[in-house]
């Protein structure tokens, strides 16, 4: 099994600054691509920021410029450091992440339980 642990959510003004993390635990080979995702209340689930085992990243046009991904291999952790926060980027935030859990086997995605994200105006 694997478990994907998020935390640094909160409550912030706008402009103000958050760093979301992710860890990953449990029966893990390898990681290949880490992402973020968020949906606010009556909005479909949207992809923010996702980056690959080799460090290519790809960002959502509403956050690019603001929100930097990176991850620690060495930690099975990806981040989200997100920076001039708006009150539309209130949402919950999930880390996904594409895991092989041994070498002979497929790859699944796994899913954080999901933290607040709430940009005060």
């Amino acid at each position: 099994q694997v478990q994907l642990v998020e935390s640094g959510g909160g409550l912030v003004q706008a402009g103000g600054s958050l760093r979301l993390s992710c860890a990953a635990s449990g029966s893990i080979f390898s990681i290949n691509a880490m992402g973020w995702y968020r949906q606010a209340p009556g909005k479909q689930r949207e992809l923010v920021a996702a980056i690959t085992s080799d460090g290519g990243t790809n960002y959502a046009d509403s956050v690019k410029g603001r929100f930097t991904i990176s991850r620690d291999n060495a930690k099975n952790t990806v981040y989200l450091q997100m920076n001039s926060l708006k009150p539309e980027d209130t949402a919950v935030y999930s880390c996904k992440m594409v895991v092989r859990t041994v070498w002979w086997g497929n790859r699944g995605d796994y899913w954080g339980q999901g933290t607040q994200v709430t940009v005060s105006s």
